[in-house]
């Protein structure tokens, strides 16, 4: 009866793993192909990225910063650290956004405020933007978004 048991039970697990195997089979087809896909999916997210960051470089490059009109002589400006945080602040925009408006990055804007002195080719373009207003700001950064769009 001990042999009849075990040979019962070694045929069910046999039987058992065959067809299990099959259906392993059609699983493992399945997850390589979604792994296929999410890689594929993963190179155009890249691309994609890519694409936005050198548009954006762009569009910073290309779009007038501040229009000449009204622009205060560069030589004349006095740059401040202090002065473009307040500059910031009282626009009510961000780092990235403030750079947008004068042509440059948010990083760059951050640096510029914890000391760093900005290159010369921004300064007309900062010394039109701490004159100002929010209003105006505002509605140069939505043409400058509008413009990137």
């Amino acid at each position: 009866m001990a042999n009849l048991a075990t040979a019962l039970k070694s045929e069910i697990a046999r039987i058992a793993r065959k067809e299990l195997r099959d259906e392993f089979a059609s699983l493992r087809k399945t997850v390589t192909g979604h792994r296929t896909d999410i890689a594929k999916l993963k190179r155009e997210l890249t691309a994609a990225n890519q694409e936005l960051r050198r548009l954006r470089r762009e569009v910073a490059r290309n779009a007038p910063a501040v229009e000449a009109a009204g622009e205060p002589d560069a030589s004349k400006f006095r740059y401040s650290a202090e002065r473009l945080a307040a500059s910031r602040a009282k626009l009510g925009l961000s780092a990235e956004d403030y750079g947008l408006l004068v042509g440059s990055s948010g990083l760059s804007v951050y640096k510029w405020e914890r000391g760093v002195k900005p290159r010369q080719r921004f300064m007309p373009a900062l010394a039109a933007a701490f004159k100002m207003g929010k209003r105006e700001a505002a509605a140069r950064l939505q043409a400058i978004k509008a413009a990137a769009a």
